[in-house]
């Protein structure tokens, strides 16, 4: 666990557990008003954001939010005028958060896949997972890389550690609903929705 900050996965997956399609965008059938204003609500409460580039360049930072970019094209960690930018395998994470997010505080992780298989690595607080039941993505991405091996999303957070909570209807109607994933025995375990 990174001292000091707690850290918040954040996605919402098909049926199948793929957060986009083959070429990487973000389906219709994965969009859901109810669930994007409890995302932005969590980022907007969170010290920094953590996603991968092309999540930031599909994204782009209109609230000038504190972000931390992960980038295989980023030398070490830079700060440019868009975000934080950051090469993991040049600095290690701790020292990348330390330098973006000084103070302790929540670190949401928006992902895209490698960006929460670099998390999982070094272990979530809590994973707030949203599932829209309705859309299936069979040749999608796979939210971590080991559901592209078999294992379903359930799967790889239990064994890293985390348990479910009771699953949260967000919209009913478009059969969205929410499962926060806690660490046990961890700070920072306060219900967030």
């Amino acid at each position: 666990m990174i001292a000091h900050y707690t850290i918040h996965g954040h996605a919402i997956v098909s049926a199948d557990d793929r957060i986009a399609d083959a070429d990487g965008s973000i389906p219709p059938s994965l969009h859901n008003e109810a669930d994007w204003q409890r995302f932005q609500t969590a980022l907007d409460q969170a010290l920094v954001t953590v996603l991968g580039r092309l999540g930031h360049e599909s994204h782009p930072n209109l609230k000038k939010r504190n972000r931390l970019v992960v980038s295989s094209r980023s030398k070490g960690l830079e700060r440019r005028d868009d975000a934080w930018w950051w090469n993991p395998a040049e600095v290690p994470i701790v020292d990348a958060l330390a330098q973006a997010a000084p103070e302790p505080g929540v670190v949401a992780v928006p992902g895209g896949r490698l960006v929460f298989d670099l998390f999982l690595a070094e272990g979530f607080d809590a994973f707030f997972l949203s599932r829209a039941r309705r859309a299936k993505l069979p040749s999608g991405r796979p939210i971590f890389s080991a559901v592209a091996h078999g294992r379903s999303a359930s799967d790889v957070l239990t064994d890293h550690g985390l348990r479910p909570e009771p699953a949260v209807s967000l919209d009913e109607g478009a059969g969205v609903e929410l499962v926060v994933w806690r660490a046990l025995g961890r700070a920072g375990s306060q219900k967030t929705y």
